[in-house]
């Protein structure tokens, strides 16, 4: 009975996983389809100086021809000039600088000490001028309307009557200054610099430009401009196959491409078009869980994995949408590269290209120019994964954006090449989105950092920080157990080779070689690689004992890797490295020195678990190699050779690498490249 509620608590966990994850595939997917653009979408694609390649477009009904932008706003300029500036008239103005003149007037004659008989000639003089200049109007020119010349029309409300004037019929202050010292001139016996500076203090402008009501005038003539110019009637043809597309073609096509948008959006059902977002991106998403199943299982069975991926690929194409949305001028400027480079560095290839292709084919769907997009972004997306498939040095990142700069350089130089035919006509400000596109690629770095802690997953680049000998616990066991340190760093490099060379993770290799012996540290001499001075603590202890010791070193590995948060699948190289073996020199001295007695062999043996990968497989091996080749008294070819096949045929007869998925074939390149490192390391002579 209790076996059978086991079972069935398993079976019920695995049902509800599977039922949690058709729930996260379905969010996605409306998740993907919400964020989309509602709109049937234009079934032809055109450019300028292309072939029309398909069949006679025959207009369906009728639909205005649109001006080109350069149309609209040469018709713009147009209807702007013919708007003059509005200048509102102050009317009290004249009067108010008048008692101006006036006060100052009587202040600052009695000081000149002029003739009493001329005072009243004075006074009225220049009352006259400036009744003469603000009747005429004093204004300031507007730079923004003199454009052919100084002078230009206005128009001058007064009280709310409106009088169209020339500028070079009103005075500006400098116009006004100059006829006051005109009219001074012709009269005899004045004195000229008393009265002109009198008058041209009381000269201000009475005509204020009005910029608001201007603007509103503006705006009216406009507003009221034809966007559109002649039409084409339903039946007429609007291109022909094998035409090539010229500036009146290509007006036509894009007026066609627009009536046809806006009669969709009136006229067409949404929900059929909803329909089919939702068909295209569940066909998608269920080929990406189909892959995972049949290729990555690992990664199918475990919900968080697959949520951050579908999250990932929502998150893109939902930015795909947020950018029509806001109508960004250039499509090209979002990074879709972002997207392989994280599950790369996150997974693996295969997955990256995958998930790579999904999303360019559910992009293609709404953006202009489908197959220019796709190519271009495949293929950028293509070499982004192969720029860091073996990531080593957080660089790599560097390189890779500068290779994807490339590549797409060469696109868009291939592409424009085709299109126009000529260098000279290529416009390099087309390419700045591209460059854009790569500067903000490189946004993955704290994405990844970011999806790391979040979702408990150990990148590459995490291992990298890993396999730094300067990180703290490394340091210590180099100064703790320097025995063994020397010992790991040898392991490291056998392992790291012989993965290399069957196809796994190196750097996973590495980093699980260098603390797969951390536990030492806890009785560093008890271990013979630290033991310096000639003295075995070991010699004073009972076998059992001895062999408890050796064997916690596991355990307190584990414990220790815990505390400094090293990554699970790091700490699964500490557990797995010795397996369920024995600890054999103790367990046959217990055996030859009591004879007599009864002991439980589970004393003398690792708990294990065996190795359960191809990487934790190889570091059993090269550990053992590594450490059972220190014995060799007079290392030679024929005794290394003997030394790889004993240990690797032992691992095998106990059943330690059954669960590792390391073939026969695998074995005998692990040997191979176990016994020629070793040669180089013993410096071995090589017969040739």
């Amino acid at each position: 009975m209790a076996k059978l509620s086991a079972s069935r608590q398993k079976a019920l966990l695995r049902k509800y996983a599977l039922n949690v994850k058709f729930l996260m595939m379905l969010a996605s997917v409306l998740l993907i389809v919400y964020t989309l653009p509602k709109q049937a979408k234009f079934g032809y694609e055109f450019e300028k100086g292309r072939v029309w390649n398909q069949k006679d477009l025959i207009s369906p009904y009728n639909f205005a021809i649109l001006k080109t932008n350069a149309e609209i706003e040469a018709d713009k300029k147009a209807a702007l000039a013919t708007v003059t500036p509005v200048y509102q008239k102050n009317t009290e103005m004249a009067g108010q600088q008048q008692e101006g003149f006036k006060n100052d007037f009587e202040i600052k004659w009695h000081n000149a000490g002029l003739n009493e008989h001329l005072k009243n000639i004075y006074l009225q003089t220049g009352i006259n001028i400036l009744n003469a200049v603000y009747d005429k109007g004093i204004l300031k020119l507007n730079p923004r309307y003199q454009l052919t010349g100084k002078d230009y029309g206005i128009t001058i409300l007064t009280n709310n009557v409106a009088v169209d004037k020339s500028t070079v019929d009103l005075f500006t202050i400098e116009r006004a200054i100059n006829y006051a010292d005109a009219t001074i001139s012709k009269l005899p016996n004045l004195d000229k610099a008393f009265l002109l500076n009198l008058v041209q203090d009381r000269i201000q402008p009475n005509l204020s430009f009005d910029a608001k009501l201007t603007a509103r005038l503006e705006k009216e003539v406009t507003d009221n401009l034809s966007i559109t110019r002649g039409m084409v009637q339903k039946g007429e043809t609007i291109i022909t196959k094998g035409t090539v597309i010229n500036d009146e073609t290509y007006q036509k096509l894009a007026s066609f491409k627009k009536a046809f948008e806006d009669n969709s959006r009136t006229n067409g059902n949404s929900g059929y078009v909803l329909l089919g977002q939702f068909l295209l991106t569940g066909i998608t998403i269920t080929l990406l869980m189909i892959f995972l199943y049949l290729f990555r299982k690992d990664i199918y069975h475990d919900n968080r994995l697959v949520s951050l991926i579908l999250l990932v690929i929502t998150a893109m194409l939902a930015t795909l949408s947020l950018a029509i949305k806001l109508e960004l001028p250039n499509f090209y400027y979002i990074p879709y590269c972002i997207v392989p480079i994280i599950i790369r560095i996150l997974f693996d290839t295969r997955l990256a290209l995958n998930i790579h292709l999904l999303v360019v084919m559910i992009a293609g769907f709404f953006v202009p120019n489908s197959f220019e997009f796709a190519f271009y972004e495949i293929t950028a997306g293509m070499v982004s994964i192969y720029s860091i498939k073996n990531l080593i040095r957080r660089e790599q990142f560097l390189v890779s954006a500068l290779i994807i700069t490339f590549t797409y350089f060469c696109s868009f130089v291939g592409i424009a090449l085709i299109r126009e035919g000529t260098f000279s006509t290529i416009d390099w400000v087309d390419f700045i989105p591209f460059a854009v596109s790569v500067l903000l690629t490189l946004l993955a770095y704290p994405l990844i950092y970011l999806f790391e802690k979040v979702f408990a997953i150990t990148s590459e680049l995490t291992l990298i920080e890993l396999t730094n000998t300067n990180s703290s616990l490394l340091r210590e066991m180099a100064f703790s157990a320097p025995g063994t340190f020397q010992h790991s760093l040898q392991v490291a490099n056998l392992a790291e080779n012989a993965i290399f060379a069957i196809g796994g993770n190196a750097l996973l290799v590495r980093a699980g070689a260098l603390y797969h012996d951390i536990g030492k540290m806890e009785n560093p001499l008890f271990f013979i690689e630290n033991q310096i001075s000639g003295f075995n603590p070991h010699d004073k202890l009972p076998y059992e004992e001895s062999a408890q010791i050796i064997i916690r070193h596991v355990s307190k590995g584990i414990e220790m890797a815990r505390k400094a948060n090293l990554p699970e699948i790091v700490i699964d190289f500490i557990r797995t490295h010795h397996g369920n073996t024995r600890v054999d020199y103790f367990y046959q001295s217990f055996l030859k020195n009591f004879p007599e007695k009864f002991i439980n062999e589970n004393i003398f043996r690792y708990p294990g678990p065996v190795p359960f990968t191809k990487e934790t497989g190889v570091l059993m091996l090269a550990d053992s190699i590594e450490a059972a080749s220190r014995s060799l008294k007079e290392p030679d070819e024929e005794s290394i050779g003997i030394l790889v096949d004993r240990i690797v045929k032992y691992k095998l007869d106990q059943n330690q690498l059954n669960d590792s998925n390391i073939t026969l074939k695998e074995l005998e390149t692990i040997k191979q490249i176990f016994k020629r490192m070793l040669m180089s390391i013993y410096h071995v002579r090589i017969d040739y």
